[in-house]
């Protein structure tokens, strides 16, 4: 399922991530690698503010939507 529907406070494992070769390079260079672990801190309006690596990212909805957990 996409991170973009994943529970607030849950940690998930990523599996995939889709979309064009830039967006997955810019998704890697965030820290969004296959095998990381990333919970979801809080929503708004879809987008989310997630903990990755020791690190919070805030990303869109569009962006969610490329990574499945």
């Amino acid at each position: 399922m996409p991170l973009s529907m994943a529970k607030k406070g849950e940690e998930n494992t990523i599996k995939r991530i889709g979309g064009k070769e830039e967006t997955r390079l810019f998704l890697e260079k965030l820290g969004f690698v296959v095998g990381s672990a990333v919970t979801i801190i809080s929503e708004a309006s879809g987008n989310l503010i997630v903990n990755i690596k020791d690190s919070r990212v805030a990303i869109g909805k569009e962006m969610a939507n490329h990574i499945m957990v």
